[in-house]
């Protein structure tokens, strides 16, 4: 039993490291990429090539005066950021990063928990990072904050439905809800379920960005019509916490993609994490790239396109897949 929580506490204190430092060095990443989309330096002051700037952004917002409107409910106010980032943590700890390894004579599994029912908990946990959205934009009573938090809610169950969907396929031909052994099944190139389900794949990546509120979908943020909508009102660490979530999710997104459509950790020569990390990276690329190439959507051709686009394309996926399984 000590054996198991030291391994486990361990696991823990890695995959939380991994974790922050990916989200710290994101938001260097997309900034020097925005930056070279759009012929600029982007950062390159702060340490070589600018790798300091996450640590002084977050020195700074560290130090920032913490402000609480007069007229705002505090205790919805203040956990608010908690229901953004805290769901975000707790869904990378059940995706594998690599096969098991050995260590000092034990085999140890390169994920913090492997549960049997992994894509339901997964799909539970991303209903629940909508709330700190919703709850912020209500909590002080800002008609631009609010109206950030409506549209969020509006768009999180529109493509929340065609996201469960979008997975129904793989799941038909895996047979199992366990993230491991959906990884396990991908054992050669050819079986990699982007090849198997590749609409299933189109349809979670979609909405999977959308869910994130990332462009051409952050219609909840909205600058230009909102003042940033949820989180106008937000600052310091709270703030941060909004920001911390979102890069959180989007590595989140990336990792889910490539468990279960890019064989997650398979791969020749190189060690399983080394591939695993690489997967990610390629779709933390194409995030980017999508943000700096495409304009966001009105709000009717969002709607339109989710439930007029994408929700019968997930149901035509699992009504094919079902007949190719059956015939």
């Amino acid at each position: 039993m000590l054996e198991f929580l030291i391994i486990t506490s361990i696991k823990i204190a890695v995959f939380l490291a991994i974790w922050l430092g990916g989200m710290a060095y994101l938001t260097w990443l997309e900034r020097k990429l925005l930056g070279d989309f759009q012929v600029r330096l982007g950062p390159a002051y702060v340490g070589p090539f600018g790798l300091l700037q996450p640590i002084a952004d977050g020195l700074k917002l560290f130090f920032k005066e913490d402000i609480t409107p007069s007229s705002a409910s505090k205790l919805v106010y203040t956990i608010a950021p908690l229901l953004t980032f805290v769901p975000a943590f707790i869904l990378f700890g059940v995706i594998p990063i690599g096969n098991e390894i050995t260590l000092f004579g034990k085999q140890i599994q390169l994920v913090v928990s492997d549960l049997n029912v992994g894509v339901l908990y997964i799909l539970a946990v991303f209903s629940v990072a909508v709330y700190g959205i919703v709850l912020a934009g209500w909590s002080y009573n800002n008609k631009y904050s609010l109206i950030g938090g409506v549209r969020s809610t509006a768009q999180a169950i529109s493509y929340e439905v065609s996201l469960g969907l979008s997975l129904i396929g793989l799941l038909m031909i895996s047979g199992s809800l366990d993230l491991v052994e959906i990884v396990k099944s991908q054992d050669s190139f050819f079986h990699w379920y982007i090849f198997r389900q590749p609409l299933g794949f189109i349809l979670f990546l979609i909405c999977g960005i959308a869910d994130n509120n990332r462009a051409p979908f952050d219609l909840p943020e909205a600058e230009n019509e909102l003042v940033a909508g949820y989180y106008t009102e937000y600052s310091s660490m709270k703030f941060a916490l909004f920001f911390l979530g979102e890069y959180g999710n989007m590595i989140n997104i990336s990792a889910l993609t490539t468990t279960l459509f890019l064989g997650g950790w398979q791969g020749p020569l190189l060690p399983s994490f080394v591939w695993f990390f690489i997967k990610v990276f390629a779709l933390l690329f194409l995030y980017i790239w999508i943000r700096a190439t495409l304009p966001r959507f009105r709000y009717d051709q969002l709607m339109n396109f989710g439930w007029k686009v994408l929700f019968p394309l997930a149901i035509l996926n699992i009504f094919i897949t079902g007949i190719v399984l059956v015939y």
